[in-house]
């Protein structure tokens, strides 16, 4: 028997980089590795499809190259060779992850661990134990029950992402950030996408303001969007296509496609852990915690998207620092309130603090501040013209309350307004820091002029 100081179930961002900074602090560490390390975010999340999301862009701009006056070009697509680049850059950053485990001396165990009492779990046969245990074993792709749903065709955001070939035409069931993405990422490289969301609006945590507008973008680009409808059964014809049938204003409609992508969300990943024998309270909306991600067993922690606070994986890295911080008695300023995140369709979205609707429904009296991507001239030089970002500010503090923005580079002036949130600026105060010109950041200064 085997003991830590620390012992960690799961390898993605939570997980490892967790294991990191306990080993840094000079605790002993065991981390659980029951997958690949990095978890869902590096092999079958994040990473990869940020690598198609930039391929996709690519040929969109090769095709628009007469708009910078380059004339007669050609290009074709080796689809093979894309995928080739997505596995060579998660490889890379896989062995990254490996290399720094082993210079921090983290005990890494590759398989798959369970609890058999609130100190100790078991793996590959053999018992650990640890004074403090720290869940981050992430989530998994969900599915609607509806019929069909478990055919062979209807694929996933990991099985979509290990295909080898473009689709000539794809359904996507879920409008959210796993379903646009997607969207934007096969529109751009051929495919005849069909988005079917349930809910009034596509990405339903952003800003109304902003999805509308996306939306838009994408129609023009030929995605049909069509929000309102519940797919209701999926079904294979006769010469193999895919028919979903799905119930918009009332009536029932279908739509034929090659491939289908059932994206409706994730699940926090908490079978076969045990939870039971530890004490660990849990349900399949994921284990509860407190602030300092303490389940209901003080000295059991549950970080990430198992506990589903904000799946988001950043967020799982932070929560990890929250408890460590915990398990040593120690606090922190991380604010949690203030998260950046983003879609990375073509264009982008970022967003961070509260929406506009959040504040109404909170009892809180704004001001928006909007400025337009077609009036800052870096957008104009880069050929970007289209783009919003709106700034959400207390009306009576003129504090900046959310950001939400459409456009290029929105996700990395998201992260700009969290750096400002957090240092509790004001409308007045954003309008006082110098912003180098010309750049997209002035977007931000614009939309400050309330």
């Amino acid at each position: 028997m085997m003991h830590s100081d620390i012992i960690i179930i799961g390898a993605g961002p939570g997980g490892y980089e967790t294991a990191l900074g306990a080993a840094h602090r000079g605790k002993s560490v065991t981390l659980f590795n029951g997958g690949a390390l990095g978890g869902t975010c590096l092999n079958e999340g994040c990473i990869p499809t940020k690598c198609l999301c930039r391929d996709s862009e690519m040929v969109m701009q090769f095709k628009e190259a007469d708009r910078f006056g380059i004339e007669d070009f050609t290009f074709s697509v080796d689809f093979n060779r894309i995928i080739e680049r997505k596995r060579s850059v998660t490889d890379q950053l896989r062995d990254g992850i490996a290399a720094m485990l082993r210079q921090a001396k983290v005990n890494v165990v590759d398989a798959v661990a369970s609890f058999s009492d609130d100190r100790t779990v078991v793996a590959g046969g053999e018992e650990y134990t640890a004074d403090n245990i720290i869940i981050a074993t992430g989530s998994v792709s969900k599915s609607l029950p509806i019929p069909g749903h478990d055919l062979e065709c209807v694929m996933d955001s990991t099985d979509i992402l290990n295909i080898e070939y473009i689709p000539a035409s794809l359904t996507i069931i879920g409008g959210g950030v796993i379903g646009m993405e997607f969207a934007s990422i096969f529109a751009g490289l051929g495919s005849k996408v069909t988005v079917i969301e349930f809910m009034k609006q596509i990405l339903p945590p952003f800003d109304s303001d902003i999805a509308k507008r996306l939306k838009q973008t994408l129609s023009k680009r030929g995605v049909e969007i069509i929000t309102g409808a519940a797919a209701k059964k999926i079904e294979q014809n006769e010469d193999y296509e895919i028919v979903v049938t799905y119930e918009a204003k009332g009536k029932e409609q279908t739509v034929v496609s090659t491939d289908l992508l059932m994206a409706v969300g994730r699940a926090p990943r908490v079978d076969g852990l045990n939870l039971e024998a530890a004490g660990v309270e849990y349900s399949a909306k994921g284990i509860p915690v407190d602030d300092n991600m303490r389940t209901n067993v003080r000295h059991i922690y549950a970080i990430g998207d198992v506990n589903a606070r904000m799946m988001l994986a950043h967020v799982a890295t932070f929560q990890g620092q929250r408890a460590l911080n915990a398990i040593e008695g120690k606090t922190d300023g991380i604010r949690f309130g203030l998260i950046p995140s983003a879609v990375f369709t073509v264009p982008e979205c970022g967003m961070a603090g509260m929406t506009e609707d959040e504040c109404k429904a909170k009892g809180i009296e704004t001001v928006c501040g909007k400025s337009f991507y077609r009036a800052n001239g870096k957008a104009l030089a880069m050929g970007e013209s289209e783009g919003l970002c709106k700034l959400v500010f207390d009306k009576g503090t003129h504090k900046l309350l959310g950001a939400h923005i459409m456009g290029a580079d929105a996700a990395l002036l998201a992260q700009e307004a969290v750096d400002l949130m957090n240092a509790d600026a004001t409308a007045e105060s954003i309008r006082e820091i110098v912003f180098g010109h010309p750049t997209l950041s002035e977007i931000l200064l614009a939309a400050a002029a309330i």
